[in-house]
C-alpha cells in the first residue's frame, strides 16, 4: 500500500480539505486528488465524502484511518531504527501551548530548535483553549494543568511554580495578607467562572473563596492587569522572573498555606512510536526548564 497515499487520507482528515492537505505535504492539490483516488481504488472503498465546500471521512474511512496511522508510524519507527543517531530529527512538527507559556518559553525555544535540526520545520498553535490533538493532528502539547485520564501519553517535564503577586501600590494601599482568610478582603484577580482558590498545608487541601473585581480567560490578561495594580493574581514563577526581579511585581508568602503544585508536561498521543522530532523538543524543554 503506497504511504504517500495514506498521507494524504490522514493530512485531509485532519485539515478538513486537500488543498490544506496537499500544502502540507508540499504538494499539488491535484496530486492529492490523485493519491486519495488511487488509495480508495486500491482498498475497494470510498474513504471520503467530497462536495465542492466539504470534506469529510466515510464510515469506511473512518474504520480505516487509524490503520492508515499505524502503517505510517510502523514505517517512521523502521527508518529511525537504522538512521545514525547523529542524524537528527526531520519532517513537521505540530506544537501546541498556551498564550503565556508559548509566547515567553515555547516560541524563543523553537528557533534554537530549529537551528539544531536543519531537517524539521516547526507549526506552533497557541491558544488558551484546550485541543483535541488527535483529531487536529497535534504531535505535540506543552499542558500545565492536572492531567484528566485519557488514552494520550504525558511525561512530566518539570515542576511549575505559582506564587501569588501584586504590585508594591496595591500592597502599599490595601495591606499584605498573611493568611489564607486574609485574601477574602483583597481584590483576586481570577480566571473566567472561578470562585475559589486552593491551598494545601500540612498534608490537607483548603479552599478559600475569593472575588474582585476583575477576570480574564487568559493568563496573560491576569498578568497585565496585576502589574497595572489592581490586585493580587496567581502567577506561575517563568512567567513573571523579569517583573520580580525588577520590583514590578512582589510575591507574597502565607503563613498557613501554599498554592496546590502545578507541574508542566508533554503530551502526545501515541506510546508505540515517538518520532526522533518529538523527542527531541521534549528533551531541549526539559534542558530549558532547568
Amino acid at each position: 500500500m503506497d504511504h504517500a497515499s495514506l498521507a494524504v487520507l490522514i493530512e485531509a482528515a485532519h485539515a478538513g480539505s486537500l488543498a490544506a492537505a496537499a500544502r502540507r505535504l508540499g504538494i499539488s492539490p491535484l496530486m492529492a486528488t490523485r493519491r486519495l483516488a488511487a488509495l480508495e481504488a486500491d482498498v475497494g472503498a470510498r474513504l471520503m465524502q467530497r462536495t465542492t465546500r466539504s470534506l469529510a471521512l466515510t464510515p469506511e474511512g473512518e474504520a480505516f484511518l487509524p490503520y492508515a496511522q499505524a502503517m505510517l508510524e510502523n514505517e517512521a519507527a523502521a527508518r529511525a531504527s537504522v538512521r545514525p543517531s547523529s542524524a537528527g530529527a526531520s519532517g513537521l512538527l505540530r506544537l501546541t501551548a498556551s498564550a503565556a507559556f508559548g509566547r515567553k518559553v515555547v516560541a524563543p525555544l523553537v528557533g534554537e530548535f530549529l537551528r539544531a535540526n536543519p531537517q524539521v520545520s516547526v507549526d506552533l498553535l497557541i491558544t488558551d483553549t484546550q485541543v483535541d490533538i488527535v483529531g487536529q493532528g497535534i504531535d505535540l502539547a506543552i499542558r500545565i494543568a492536572p492531567l484528566k485520564d485519557s488514552g494520550l501519553i504525558a511525561r512530566r517535564v518539570a515542576p511549575n511554580p505559582r506564587a501569588l503577586y501584586a504590585t508594591p501600590s496595591y500592597l502599599e494601599e490595601h495591606g499584605t495578607p498573611g493568611a489564607v482568610a486574609d485574601l477574602g478582603g483583597h481584590q483576586c484577580l481570577t480566571l473566567t467562572g472561578t470562585t475559589h482558590w486552593s491551598f494545601q498545608a500540612g498534608g490537607r487541601s483548603q479552599r478559600v473563596r475569593v472575588q474582585g473585581r476583575f477576570s480574564a480567560n487568559s493568563i496573560e490578561g491576569l498578568r497585565e492587569i496585576c502589574l497595572s495594580g489592581a490586585g493580587i493574581a496567581i502567577l506561575s514563577g517563568w512567567d513573571v522572573r523579569d517583573e520580580v526581579a525588577a520590583g514590578r511585581l512582589v510575591p507574597i508568602e502565607l503563613s498557613d498555606g501554599e498554592l496546590e503544585p502545578l507541574a508542566i508536561w508533554a503530551v502526545h498521543p501515541s506510546s508505540r512510536f515517538v518520532p526522533p522530532k518529538v523527542r527531541l523538543f521534549v528533551d531541549a524543554l526539559e534542558r530549558a526548564l532547568r
